[in-house]
């Protein structure tokens, strides 16, 4: 029973060093709540792996440690980028702890990370994009759709930064919209005319609430990430798009266009609000295949 205990307050110590860390990311840091989270549940899961087998001090955790968590994910076939994911979260933790004199050395240092194949972002085809952008009615939920869908597209824009947007973040006469990103790092991005037509009639159609966010919901507070999904998926579904279509695509598509049109990686970058050119690289093996498609499909020297 003081075993148990022990093990119990042990537990509790452990714990509350990441909640610490959780609360230095929130406060000094300022990461965005998914980060944060992101952080705190893979902590929590090392947590629990040191405690199945008593360790109740970080001090004492090595690189073998953590070679012996790494076997276990493989194990239970964790996939090599939530590995990766995992060892990260474990490392700037680790810091924290040092910058704090909590412990002297940081193990997970010493733990190569594995490898990981990096999937090139899936697309969606112009034709079916206007598809989904032609309104077909003067409906609310009709125009609230194709006005996310508009946006997404046009500003290149993450889901979260469509449901961050208030109603003054937008500056029609101008044609640009304030975006909120990741880091809470704000850019400006240039929306068509197109795009402007439409949100001004969603304007005369949204309800009248005290949310000064541009797209509400029901209950007229600010509409969730998760409800963009399933309104983006069911209005492909409704102009008969046969592929899953996520509000990521979107984002994808208008920069693997922009890319085609401009050879412009650093304007891309901005356009994305990528803080690293390393992020947005990946478009250009994407434009790369695209140029491979033609070519195979009209070359006379191409393999038939």
């Amino acid at each position: 029973m003081v075993n148990n205990e022990k093990n119990k307050y042990e537990n509790v110590i452990l714990t509350k060093q990441i909640e610490d860390f959780v609360e230095h990311l929130s406060i000094e840091k300022n990461y965005a709540i998914n980060t944060i989270s992101s952080y705190k549940r893979d902590l929590l899961k090392f947590s629990s792996f040191l405690e199945v087998r008593e360790f109740s001090d970080f001090n004492l955790i090595d690189s073998d440690v953590l070679n012996l968590f790494v076997m276990e994910l493989r194990h239970r076939n964790t996939s090599g980028k939530s590995i990766k994911r995992y060892l990260s979260s474990i490392r700037v933790f680790f810091t924290f702890l040092i910058d704090n004199n909590q412990i002297e050395v940081n193990p997970a240092l010493a733990i190569k990370t594995p490898k990981v194949e990096r999937d090139l972002p899936k697309t969606i085809d112009f034709d079916d994009l206007k598809k989904m952008m032609t309104i077909n009615s003067s409906k609310y939920k009709e125009l609230r759709s194709v006005l996310m869908i508009e946006l997404l597209y046009s500003c290149a824009l993450r889901v979260s930064e469509l449901v961050g947007i208030n109603l003054e973040d937008i500056d029609m006469d101008e044609g640009f919209v304030k975006v909120i990103g990741k880091g809470s790092k704000s850019r400006f991005s240039p929306v068509g005319q197109t795009t402007i037509d439409v949100l001004k009639r969603y304007i005369k159609l949204r309800p009248k609430c005290d949310s000064n966010a541009l797209f509400v919901n029901k209950k007229n507070t600010r509409i969730s990430s998760r409800t963009v999904q399933n309104i983006v998926k069911k209005r492909a579904l409704e102009v008969g798009v046969s592929i899953n279509v996520h509000p990521h695509m979107l984002r994808h598509a208008a920069a693997t266009h922009f890319l085609q049109s401009s050879h412009d990686l650093r304007t891309v970058q901005e356009y994305l609000g990528h803080k690293s050119i390393k992020s947005t690289q990946v478009y250009t093996h994407l434009d790369f295949l695209e140029l491979s498609k033609v070519y195979d499909e009209f070359h006379p020297r191409a393999k038939k």
